[in-house]
């Protein structure tokens, strides 16, 4: 293994300068790659950790103000956070005195307004609920993407640095005169280490994002549960306290 490793440096040290150039820049990419997959990997697992526990804690409380002080001790989560945007502006509109229903005229007497006009001041609660989910998907999705332009040009990288190792080799061979496998055998191993490397880069990478999107599309599904089921019982509550007051 160790005269495999010196050779390895070797082949890097002799090789030309446009090869070495992409090699240091492959290294670059596989570098920066397993530095956002480890990154990525501690937040995520935390997020589905902490996630976990709070819809746990909010489904038994049943309390929206013992889950908002839950929600404030798992920073982690992106469920929670969440949350705590649809409860400050749920309790930003009650203390405003912005009705939460209709804000037409009274239904003359005899008539019932519709769920849909009693339930319209809840729009602001589902934007805010968007926003908030919207902005946690791209928190999680932040830098992702460079694990798919790793995959996708690491390989070419390395396939031009071994074509230009490949077009040395034959530069070489034309101004020795000779063919012989003593000659072609070095510039050829060089230049295909470029290919290699480029492979080792691309596949970490590509594993590393298809597996992130996978969990953040669970982790998209679950906020968007949360935030209907969220509202289904904002608009439960507004609906039995007004058949409550009449």
């Amino acid at each position: 293994m160790g005269s495999q490793g010196l050779d390895l440096i070797s082949m890097v040290r002799n090789a030309s300068m446009v090869v070495q150039i992409v090699l240091f820049l492959l290294l670059f990419f596989s570098l920066s790659s397993w530095a956002i997959m480890i990154t990525k990997y501690r937040y995520i697992r935390e997020a589905y950790r902490q996630s976990a526990v709070f819809t746990e804690f909010f489904w038994e409380s049943r309390d929206f103000s013992e889950a908002f002080a839950k929600a404030k001790e798992l920073q982690g989560s992106p469920i929670a956070r969440v949350f705590r945007i649809g409860y400050s502006e749920l309790k930003r509109l009650s203390k405003s005195g912005v009705p939460m229903g209709r804000q037409n005229p009274e239904p003359k007497q005899g008539e019932e307004p519709s769920l849909a006009n009693q339930f319209a001041g809840t729009d602001n609660i589902k934007r805010s609920l968007r926003r908030s989910a919207d902005a946690e998907i791209t928190k999680m999705t932040q830098m992702v993407p460079f694990l798919a332009t790793t995959g996708n040009t690491a390989p070419f990288i390395g396939l031009f640095g071994t074509v230009v190792g490949i077009m040395n080799s034959f530069h070489l061979i034309g101004m020795r005169g000779s063919a012989s496998l003593a000659v072609v055998a070095p510039g050829i191993s060089e230049a295909l280490v470029a290919t290699a490397f480029g492979l080792l880069v691309a596949i970490p990478a590509v594993i590393g994002f298809n597996y992130f999107m996978n969990k953040i599309h669970v982790i998209e599904s679950e906020m968007n549960n949360f935030s209907s089921d969220f509202l289904n019982i904002v608009e439960r509550d507004l609906f039995l306290e007004r058949r409550s007051s009449r």
